[in-house]
């Protein structure tokens, strides 16, 4: 199983941004723990983060072509507003999980619009770091 996880815009300064919404963890350290979850032989896992839009839409079309199982993706802003990176998602069929750390459900009326959930195939928002283990185990059981 090849799964790569994509960060969106501003989730590079976690443990320095707003913890009471995000946590006092950096994004290093939510991927080691995630990654000492779910890395085995079998399971080959890819982890990239961006602020650029384009930047993002071009790692979903390199993830075509790059033999990616599943994608788990946390968007940021991008959630809200990017249908650039909806119709990435949409284009290149790979099963993929949107994830949010906070409840996106529970925040300011424009965060709870989601403009890609609609092309992926759960939404995972609210859990933290717990987020990214679980849509991983739900690609790998799905996969």
């Amino acid at each position: 199983m090849n799964l790569l996880f994509i960060n969106g815009p501003n989730l590079n300064l976690l443990g320095k941004r707003e913890s009471d919404i995000y946590g006092i963890e950096s994004l290093d350290q939510i991927i080691n723990w995630v990654t000492e979850r779910i890395k085995t032989n079998e399971n080959e896992i890819n982890w990239f983060q961006s602020n650029s839009e384009g930047k993002i839409i071009d790692k979903l079309h390199w993830a075509l072509s790059n033999d990616v199982d599943g994608i788990i993706i946390n968007p940021g802003a991008y959630t809200h507003y990017s249908i650039a990176i909806r119709d990435a998602i949409s284009s290149i069929k790979i099963p993929t999980i949107e994830v949010h750390l906070s409840d996106i459900e529970n925040r300011e009326n424009f965060r709870k619009i989601s403009v890609i959930k609609d092309v992926c195939i759960s939404q995972i928002s609210g859990l933290g770091k717990i987020g990214y283990l679980k849509a991983a185990q739900a690609l790998i059981k799905e996969i």
